[in-house]
């Protein structure tokens, strides 16, 4: 890809992720931002591309949003996710830089596959105190050292930072403005994470709960995943009304946001396929709730969507 196709792809950015993230247009411009500050390397070269904290409510797109960005800036399987509730002790620095001298931890073996990419460390409010220690390093001079001695720089990567800090404040304040709830999640963050670390983040992006609309919404887009990959195995499926609200109703929860739905979507859609291949053998048709067993079956109908 040459300079001109390469930026041409950057400015797609910010609508390839508004096409898939629903709910948070707010912060997309921003982290869109981000990633193509650091892919045109106007970013200072000593530093990582972007360090991004991606804060709020679980099932709320953190994560998606960020592996969406990834793949979109540097391709397909150029991200790496570390689960920081697994880095509680002092010795999970161990874990990421290594145990001995033929040891480069879980983090430069990483680094060694992918010089370049994303790196997202899911919540960080729950690592040992030496693991935020080591984050300062990375954010501060840009690269650090491993058990092999080998020395590794981000100045290839972007890194992100989910937490749920303050995601309770923002669901009780269920009628309040955005810019409130905002400002709430900030300042718990700022309560809770150290300041110094806070401080070296390029940006603080304040994901929003999911209201019934932007639900359905998510639901819809699941369901035309699932139903597209369906129809190339030559199932032709169309959903009813009524069938979606009943996904959106299974699929949703009040404390997991959206994490549940796609799972849900693909579990009723493909029990819909298999029982009708089971009683008739062919599938095409159109899903309704089968309300004597509460879960979607196929039915001759058409479409009414």
């Amino acid at each position: 890809m040459d300079g001109t196709d390469r930026i041409a792809h950057l400015r797609g950015l910010e609508a390839h992720l508004r096409a898939r993230i629903r709910g948070q247009d707010h912060l997309l411009p921003r982290l869109a931002a981000a990633f193509c500050r650091g892919a045109l390397r106007l970013t200072d070269p000593q530093r990582p591309l972007a360090s991004l904290l991606l804060v709020g409510p679980t099932g709320t797109g953190k994560s998606e949003a960020f592996a969406l960005a990834t793949a979109q800036v540097f391709g397909p399987d150029r991200l790496a996710t570390f689960d920081l509730s697994e880095y509680q002790d002092a010795s999970a620095v161990n874990k990421l830089l290594g145990e001995n001298r033929s040891d480069p931890g879980l983090l430069g073996r990483v680094l060694e596959r992918h010089p370049t990419g994303g790196l997202l460390f899911d919540e960080i409010e729950k690592a040992h105190s030496l693991v935020l220690d080591l984050f300062l390093q990375v954010l501060w001079r840009g690269c650090v050292t491993v058990a092999t001695g080998r020395t590794f720089t981000f100045g290839g990567h972007v890194l992100g930072f989910t937490s749920n800090v303050g995601a309770a404040e923002t669901m009780r304040m269920d009628h309040s403005r955005f810019a409130s709830v905002e400002q709430a999640t900030l300042r718990r963050v700022g309560q809770t994470l150290r300041p110094e670390f806070v401080a070296r983040l390029d940006e603080q992006l304040v994901f929003a709960r999911l209201g019934p609309d932007v639900q359905r919404e998510i639901c819809a887009l699941e369901v035309r995943r699932e139903t597209e990959r369906l129809r190339g195995l030559g199932y032709d499926l169309d959903l009813s009304r009524e069938a979606l609200e009943f996904l959106v109703r299974e699929g949703f929860h009040p404390q997991l946001g959206a994490r549940p739905l796609r799972k849900t979507v693909e579990r009723q859609l493909q029990n819909a396929v298999m029982r009708q291949l089971f009683s008739h053998g062919t599938v095409a048709g159109c899903l309704v709730i089968d309300q004597s067993v509460g879960c979607l079956v196929v039915s001759g109908m058409t479409r009414d969507t």
